[in-house]
């Protein structure tokens, strides 16, 4: 019984470790996210901090900045669905269809 639970803990661990490779790697990524056609573009790294945004001068006008907050807005969200959609299928790769929350640190 030692034996199987020496094992386990030996599972655990490395799945721990890739765990968080996964996470450093999911943090480095960049993503795109557009709106307008590309008018607003901007790039978010896998925590969800904005890297860089592009503003086409189309969409500055002074009297209609709405249009400029909704297109940034539609912009992050673009992006942030792509970055939440690479987390999921990078940590599907390390837990393999177990359904473990990203988060989730080992051993429990």
């Amino acid at each position: 019984m030692m034996k199987n639970f020496s094992k386990m803990m030996k599972q655990a661990q490395e799945m721990q470790q890739k765990m968080a490779e996964v996470q450093e790697k999911i943090a480095q990524a960049e993503v795109e996210g557009q709106a307008g056609a590309g008018m607003v573009k901007l790039t978010l790294n896998g925590k969800g901090e904005l890297k860089t945004l592009t503003l086409d001068p189309k969409i500055m006008d002074p009297e209609d900045t709405e249009m400029a907050e909704d297109l940034i807005k539609a912009a992050f969200q673009d992006a942030k669905a792509k970055a939440d959609a690479f987390a999921q299928e990078e940590m599907g790769k390390v837990t393999g269809g177990l359904g473990l929350p990203g988060g989730m640190q080992l051993p429990f």
